[in-house]
């Protein structure tokens, strides 16, 4: 162990030596690198944690700066997809990091597949499908998870432990509504880091063995109010994700090749088929302008902007409509 590395954190008390050791051989999941995923990943890097596994979808844009750490006006600039850039600025942080990092949506396939063995999950998204999804397969597999939920000055936390605590679902009447649903009314910075302060604090406790009650925090920092709940009775027996016969429901593979991204003005179009290449290939045939930088390209077609990512994703920005955003893709490929 480098001591003095991380000789302030050994110092405390409840870590110590025996449960930075712990924290030094853990391996945690991040799904999102937004404003939760880039504070909670260079939060976890510097505590000392093995290895990181991150996915995300999307690319820095200058509206991401404001509360999203880890990036730079030049990578907003050329599109660097966000994963790529946590990767890079945390591995400056610490050489001896390991991160896996994926330019994908998350998808139950994905999660599977990549997620199976890691020792905790961070929700870092602003989804609420895909926290439904974390949860049944962080109960299906027994892996522990924190959720989080950050908008305007508001902030909300909770940790989940399959086998100790009763599941997202079970809890879900007793959260603020503010944390359910998709909102466009904006966010400050001091309220992304109250989350992510209640999320690492729970990691560590996770990832280094201490005893603890999860509870569920949630308050708003620009009016100063904070509270803290326990949840240990609300478990549901016939709840679908942690009752006696769990079904595991948001864990079937959605069908659908378009989906409103929330909040983003933006439909995300998705076929495997799609590559970059045979696209940069189609754009040159119709001579149609575009920018690449070997992970994505962008270019316009119609007025709206568009960009497309190496596994088939397509986002098309100025659209909420799927119906809107087919017919587009209609009239692009013919």
């Amino acid at each position: 162990m480098n001591q003095s590395r991380y000789s302030r954190q050994v110092l405390f008390k409840a870590i110590n030596q025996e449960g930075q050791a712990r924290i030094m051989s853990k391996s945690v999941a991040i799904i999102g690198m937004g404003a939760l995923g880039t504070h909670v990943a260079e939060g976890l890097t510097r505590s000392g944690v093995k290895r990181i596994v991150m996915v995300d979808r999307d690319y820095i844009e200058t509206s991401n700066l404001q509360r999203q750490t880890l990036f730079t006006e030049e990578q907003a600039s050329n599109g660097i997809p966000k994963v790529v850039a946590a990767k890079e600025k945390l591995t400056e942080i610490r050489h001896d990091i390991e991160i896996e990092a994926f330019i994908e949506h998350a998808t139950p396939s994905f999660l599977e597949k990549h997620l199976q063995k890691v020792d905790l999950i961070i929700d870092a998204t602003d989804n609420f499908d895909t926290r439904l999804m974390i949860n049944d397969f962080a109960y299906k597999h027994r892996i522990p998870w924190i959720y989080g939920g950050v908008v305007q000055s508001t902030y909300v936390e909770a940790a989940f432990i399959p086998g100790e605590t009763p599941c997202f679902n079970c809890m879900l009447p007793n959260i603020p509504a503010i944390s359910l649903t998709c909102d466009t009314v904006g966010v400050i910075a001091p309220a992304v880091t109250m989350t992510t302060s209640f999320q690492l604090r729970d990691a560590l406790k996770i990832l280094a063995g201490v005893p603890f009650q999860a509870k569920l925090t949630f308050g708003d920092i620009w009016d100063m109010t904070h509270q803290v709940i326990g949840f240990s009775r609300m478990q549901e027996t016939s709840c679908p994700t942690c009752g006696t016969e769990p079904s595991y429901p948001h864990l079937k593979e959605a069908k659908h090749h378009y989906a409103t991204l929330c909040g983003r003005d933006t439909v995300q179009y998705h076929n495997p088929q799609l590559s970059v290449d045979t696209l940069v290939g189609y754009l040159e045939d119709k001579g149609i302008q575009y920018h690449t930088n070997g992970y994505l390209v962008r270019f316009k077609f119609e007025s709206y902007r568009i960009v497309c990512f190496q596994d088939g994703r397509m986002l098309i920005h100025g659209l909420t409509d799927p119906n809107n955003a087919q017919t587009l893709i209609h009239k692009l490929f013919g």
